[in-house]
């Protein structure tokens, strides 16, 4: 065996190139054969030996792929180291395989610890008070130096280099990378300040008109920060720009659990009006009025009955109107109401008037910040109140209509004669 063994290297040498391929196939498979061992036999034993822990459990361990990507390293260890074992070969070519071998498994690392990076964010926003504090933008600059400090051995190994000669020339290109990465810079500082500063948070309602952005955050990243709209489309706004420019967080209403409500009713100023005795007897019998009139009669009764002589005269006096009535049933409603948050804010009043008409606010807060639940209460009580404004003699300012102005182009009827 060793005689046939030794005739062949014998009859090889005569035959130097063919002893190189030989070798360079044999090197080649080799390297195959490991990395087929270290992915299909060791990677599969430590992913069912993992299997049998909660760690083992988790998909995001197995979708990250940094164990694969790390195998990469053996076959080309063993290409770089074996290289050299390989006779006949030119030494431009053992020197390329070697560095284009080192410079792979520089990358491979580095592809190896981005992932890291990814499985680590990927935990963290499981944790449920991840929203308040993202890490994503913390990760993605590191990815960014890790891939900056990989490029740098790559290159170094490519050229064969000692990486501290590219690393003294990166001082004279400082003002270059300065300029190529400020929006880099400035998202960072921009992610920093939102951070510390709890600005925005992932779930956050924010409106940013300039931007025509109006939605929740669903994504807070390095450079870009992702809101959904009302709409379903999505808006990518620079992080920067949460600095630099203003934008409204509906954070504090949903955390408070009441949502505004601040809406006019504009009345026609010419239905306005004292009440006589028998509309206040009729208005009387409405429940949320009953207490209301007596103490505002009992009130008046005594101020007119101040006034002796000149109180026979009714412009003197003072009286009920239509419209002060109507306010305070609209108080009383808003109290009664359970849909309105009764620990918040509650006013009935009235603006300036206007030339269409005298607008009566309401302002107060429903007891839910669910956007449907919200506007099913407001719409409920306004409904409400135009359909009994009429009981009060009021009606709603409105400007005319093509209706209207048929109505008045229609000739009237001829008069009856007398038989």
């Amino acid at each position: 065996m060793k005689q046939h063994y030794a005739a062949t290297l014998e009859w090889l040498e005569r035959y130097p190139h063919l002893l190189s391929l030989i070798s360079l196939g044999l090197l080649v498979l080799g390297a195959w054969i490991a990395n087929w061992l270290v992915k299909r036999i060791l990677l599969r034993g430590l992913y069912r030996a993992l299997e049998a822990t909660p760690l083992g459990q988790d998909q995001a361990l197995s979708e990250s792929k940094i164990s694969a990507r790390l195998a990469n390293i053996v076959p080309a260890l063993i290409l770089s180291s074996g290289i050299h074992l390989v006779p006949h070969l030119p030494d431009a070519a053992v020197t390329v395989v070697d560095n284009v071998c080192s410079a792979f498994i520089v990358l491979t690392v580095a592809l190896a610890m981005s992932g890291t990076l990814s499985l680590l964010n990927t935990l963290y926003q499981r944790r449920p008070d991840a929203h308040l504090k993202p890490i994503k933008g913390y990760l993605q600059l590191l990815k960014i130096v890790i891939f900056a400090i990989a490029a740098i051995l790559m290159v170094a190994s490519l050229i064969d280099r000692s990486p501290l000669i590219l690393l003294s020339g990166l001082g004279a290109m400082a003002a270059v990378l300065m300029l190529i990465f400020q929006d880099t810079l400035l998202s960072l500082v921009a992610s920093v300040q939102i951070s510390s500063n709890d600005i925005i948070r992932v779930g956050d309602w924010v409106e940013m008109p300039q931007l025509n952005a109006d939605g929740d955050v669903i994504d807070i990243a390095l450079h870009m920060v992702k809101v959904q709209n009302w709409d379903k489309t999505i808006t990518s706004i620079p992080t920067k720009r949460f600095i630099s420019d203003p934008f409204k967080n509906w954070r504090g209403m949903q955390e408070c659990g009441g949502r505004r409500i601040m809406r006019n009713l504009y009345l026609d100023q010419t239905s306005i009006a004292f009440l006589d005795q028998e509309q206040i007897e009729r208005l009387g019998r409405f429940r949320l009025l009953g207490d209301y009139l007596q103490d505002k009669q009992r009130e008046l009764q005594e101020w007119n009955g101040a006034l002796a002589d000149a109180g026979r005269e009714p412009v003197n006096t003072r009286r009920v109107t239509n419209i002060g009535t109507f306010r305070a049933y609209v108080e009383q409603y808003l109290r009664q109401h359970p849909g309105v948050h009764q620990e918040m804010t509650q006013l009935v009043r009235q603006l300036s008037p206007t030339a269409d008409g005298l607008p009566l606010q309401l302002y107060c807060f429903t007891n839910t910040t669910a956007w449907a639940r919200y506007e099913g209460i407001q719409a409920d009580i306004f409904d409400h109140m135009l359909a009994i404004l009429p009981e009060f003699g009021l009606r709603v300012f409105q400007h005319p209509s093509g209706s209207d102005m048929r109505e008045l182009g229609r000739p009237l009827p001829p008069a009856s004669t007398p038989s």
